[in-house]
């Protein structure tokens, strides 16, 4: 490459820069100005050509597309580039015993039904039943009461509730601990799924030869006042998923023995289930204290 063209390139970037310059917010000048610096790098160094770039606007459209209120592409694409898991990173520094955060996944909704402890949140969906317990305390240990524990899952088939397009509602809820910290529920035994896999973001982990598998796991949000509102999952121990989780959400601290438990084993609470087998799993959230 000539000099000439070299400073060329180099100029319309600092022009472009300098278009932001007057903006009155500090923190969007400052992102808006790194964001150009940094997309005109990527460009200069990949040098895409007119067809390339026509198409990296045509995946960004049809991404905007199949995206509705059920569905939400752009976290997708976010999550297998690892920019949300980067984000929950930056933004929940280590604080001693406090549980790790994951990504929050594109099927939270709110809304979900309320359950008392000990309940289901299955709602018939279909799975191994798996009895969950725990309690919620801040890092000093305190217990924290009357916290808001939401989780949801997919079912035996790989499914949330919301892919199934029918308005059910299903293995999702929420439950409050208890005046010790304690809570427990019924969900499933998680199992490996896809992530939506047939839209732009699919057709990107294709062509990469990448899977769109993610790592068996059951969703939480816990939120009580004077905490930080901690969103993560929990995982299963010996999934071989662990290690190549398509949107690199594991932490080791957040993988748990679901124990399996015969038929004839009776349950914590008494349950009849029928002459099915069943698990168990504890997991004990510690909350950071802080603002949400």
């Amino acid at each position: 490459m000539s000099d000439e063209q070299r400073n060329r390139e180099a100029a319309l970037t600092d022009r472009v820069v300098a278009s932001f310059a007057s903006t009155p917010d500090p923190r969007l000048r400052e992102v808006m100005q790194s964001l150009t610096r940094h997309l005109h790098a990527f460009l200069r160094e990949v040098r895409p050509t007119g067809s390339e770039w026509q198409e990296a606007i045509a995946f960004l459209t049809d991404a905007g597309h199949i995206t509705d209120e059920r569905r939400q592409e752009f976290i997708l694409l976010s999550d297998v580039f690892g920019a949300s898991m980067q984000t929950v990173t930056m933004n929940n520094e280590a604080d001693g015993a406090a549980t790790e955060s994951t990504v929050l996944g594109p099927f939270f909704i709110d809304g979900s039904p309320p359950i008392p402890l000990g309940g289901d949140i299955s709602f018939g969906a279909t799975g191994q039943p798996c009895w969950v317990e725990g309690t919620v305390t801040g890092t000093s240990g305190k217990p924290v009461p009357d916290a808001r524990i939401e989780v949801w899952e997919a079912d035996d088939d790989g499914f949330y509730d919301v892919q199934y397009g029918d308005d059910r509602t299903a293995a999702r809820g929420h439950v409050f601990s208890e005046p010790d910290g304690s809570f427990r529920f019924w969900a499933l035994v998680p199992t490996p799924y896809p992530i939506p896999h047939d839209g732009p973001v699919g057709r990107l982990l294709a062509a990469t030869g990448r899977s769109p598998l993610r790592a068996s796991h059951l969703h939480f949000m816990v939120i009580a006042p004077g905490f930080r509102t901690l969103v993560t999952h929990i995982f299963v121990r010996g999934d071989e998923l662990l290690e190549r989780d398509s949107v690199f959400g594991v932490r080791e601290s957040l993988v748990k023995d679901f124990v399996a438990q015969a038929a004839e084993i009776p349950t914590p609470d008494g349950r009849d289930l029928g002459g099915r087998e069943w698990s168990r799993v504890r997991f004990d959230i510690v909350l950071a204290e802080g603002g949400a």
